[in-house]
């Protein structure tokens, strides 16, 4: 895919979800961090419902620590793979309190240091709370740049990211993270996407051999 064709698609996914944002709710940047670590493999919506108590009773990384492990646990226990997670925060909040005086780092190569943070949490952290451009590719954005033909099907979750990054003006890396994760959320969904009213289907490899198949079966 050439710059040309990605500015299409990053035009029609603009005019599609104008006001694609984070859905994770936070109001500083260590809820977030702890909100995107409780993300992986569970939905944004799940996160807010254990958040909305969680964020309330804790504050701050010294609150964290301060409790035993399994009463964390207790506390996210509706979030998959809850025992690990809580081992993580309390030791992502340990090394926040040691080494950066309780406040999340600014810079991506101190973020991928912390206990359950990877390239992908601390995208979005670098993103949505510092304002440095990023794109983070969850299993929404995977799809999505697949299936359109902006990556390969084989490539790597990094390969996808450095493919984005060429593609996109590094001033639109991050508001493009978001209608990628919407357009895939909401529209291009792993089981059922809405390959009939999709504006991009002539570009779709995934959605031209579903409407082919679709279209035969009508046919038979």
């Amino acid at each position: 895919m050439n710059k040309k064709q990605a500015r299409s698609i990053l035009d029609i996914m603009a005019s599609m979800f104008p006001d694609a944002h984070c859905e994770l709710n936070h109001s500083n940047a260590f809820e977030l961090t702890i909100a995107v670590l409780l993300s992986a493999q569970c939905t944004d919506e799940t996160v807010n419902k254990v958040t909305a108590s969680l964020f309330q009773k804790y504050k701050r990384p010294e609150d964290y620590v301060a409790v035993p492990l399994d009463e964390l646990e207790q506390d996210i226990r509706r979030i998959g793979l809850f025992r690990n997670k809580a081992k993580h925060i309390q030791a992502l909040c340990r090394m926040v309190l040691e080494k950066y005086d309780g406040l999340i780092p600014e810079k991506h190569e101190q973020l991928v240091e912390l206990p359950g943070v990877g390239r992908k949490t601390a995208n979005v952290v670098v993103s949505n709370a510092f304002g440095v451009p990023a794109i983070a590719v969850d299993t929404h954005v995977e799809r999505v740049s697949k299936r359109l033909g902006m990556a390969s099907e084989d490539d790597s979750v990094l390969e996808v990211e450095k493919k984005l990054m060429k593609l996109v003006p590094k001033e639109e890396w991050t508001d493009t993270h978001h209608r990628l994760i919407f357009f895939g959320r909401y529209h291009c969904k792993a089981q059922n996407p809405q390959c009939s009213i999709c504006p991009l289907l002539d570009v779709c490899r995934e959605g031209k051999k579903r409407m082919k198949t679709v279209s035969n079966r009508k046919s038979i």
